[in-house]
């Protein structure tokens, strides 16, 4: 009895697996547009219909500022715009507050989380930013065409 029992849970348990695994990214959005941003590997993909259109080294927030996580959408773009705040990294902003000029190719997602172009380092592939998704130039603008308000973006 208690060997059926316990063949009975590994059966449940292998069952389960098959059908609560989470889906892949591209067995979900296979007709949306769709952007991921891939912490770790300090990658941005953008997708549609389930099929890779671009990926770029990016670089996300530091330690003191990370990049928020989850499950997020475009709420508005801007070609070009000013970008300031406060800042903890005294090392480089000795008063405290950065101001970066007509930043390229803007798109906010959450609250003051924005995919953008950086002029101002070419250090793409480690964490450099405030916490907003610093791109290479040529994929901002490639992205900003791309993407539209509504587009999905996936951090983790």
């Amino acid at each position: 009895m208690i060997i059926i029992a316990r063949i009975l849970f590994v059966i449940f348990v292998y069952l389960s697996s098959l059908i609560f695994a989470p889906p892949s990214i591209a067995q979900i959005y296979t007709t949306e547009k769709l952007i991921t941003v891939d912490i770790t590997s300090q990658t941005l993909t953008a997708w549609e219909g389930g099929k890779i259109q671009h990926k770029t080294k990016v670089s996300t927030g530091m330690k003191l500022t990370p990049t928020a996580k989850g499950s997020f959408k475009i709420y508005v773009k801007y070609p070009v715009k000013d970008m300031k705040g406060p800042s903890p990294y005294k090392n480089i902003y000795p008063k405290g507050f950065y101001h970066l000029k007509n930043v390229p190719n803007i798109m906010y997602f959450y609250q003051g989380y924005a995919i953008h172009g950086a002029y101002w380092h070419n250090n793409f592939g480690r964490p450099a930013s405030h916490g907003c998704v610093n791109v290479p130039l040529a994929s901002a603008e490639w992205l900003f065409n791309f993407a539209s308000v509504g587009t999905r973006v996936e951090v983790f």
